[in-house]
């Protein structure tokens, strides 16, 4: 299957999972944590499920508070997330100046 768009937002939202990659994380948790609003983290996280690169489950809690969907990095998400978040990173060292005098 073909690799989603990874824009800065998506790259964003990966670099949370990769922190604790065999972590379940809520969408809510995910906001708070990229600043992302739902309107752009939920299809980020459905684009890269689709994709098989996360998985999500539903989360039954007590209180009568619904169900709640939980999100983590299959194998090949956390392959692919941890390549593009280096390249990523590649990319904005070489565009920093030299911070060498001589």
């Amino acid at each position: 299957m073909k690799t989603p768009r990874l824009s800065p937002e998506t790259l964003l939202v990966l670099e949370r999972f990769v922190e604790r990659p065999g972590d379940w994380r809520y969408g809510y948790e995910l906001s708070r944590g990229t600043g992302l609003k739902s309107g752009t983290l939920y299809p980020i996280l459905m684009r890269l499920e689709k994709h098989s690169l996360l998985e999500a489950r539903w989360v039954a809690t007590e209180d009568g508070v619904p169900p709640r969907h939980t999100y983590r990095l299959t194998p090949n998400g956390l392959e692919l997330a941890r390549s593009k978040l280096a390249e990523s990173r590649n990319r904005w060292l070489l565009r920093q100046p030299s911070l060498s005098r001589g």
